[in-house]
């Protein structure tokens, strides 16, 4: 599962619906995955997210390290979120479902992808 800024912003919270994913999430065995973007978008006062330090010591994060198709896809939806792109593009890469508390930008971007498209779950 590919965890967008929601998420993240839920477990440096500590909000319990978080919480209670994470252990759905480790009894079924569910990989956690982010990008480095996102990470950018809910980091700001390190000493003040230490739940969030923590937590992203567990997943694996991913660099945006594949521009060219973030930027088609771009081209191809006519939008300009290269952090949702980015996400979509990985979760393809992996073969992961996104959880988004934002599902209609990435709705619009993974559905340009047609049936490699990844499946968009909202969170909370």
């Amino acid at each position: 599962m590919i965890l967008d800024a929601g998420f993240l912003i839920s477990i440096d919270r500590s909000d319990q619906s978080a919480h209670a994913f994470l252990t759905a999430a480790s009894r079924s065995a569910t990989a956690l995955h982010t990008t480095h973007p996102v990470v950018g978008q809910v980091w700001r006062n390190g000493p003040r997210q230490a739940r969030l330090a923590a937590f992203l010591k567990t997943i694996t994060i991913h660099p945006l390290d594949d521009g060219r198709p973030v930027g088609q896809l771009l081209a191809q939806t006519k939008t300009t979120d290269v952090v949702d792109a980015h996400l979509v593009i990985t979760a393809v890469r992996l073969g992961d479902d996104i959880l988004t508390g934002d599902p209609d930008d990435l709705t619009t971007l993974s559905a340009a992808l047609g049936p490699a498209s990844p499946t968009i779950h909202t969170w909370p």
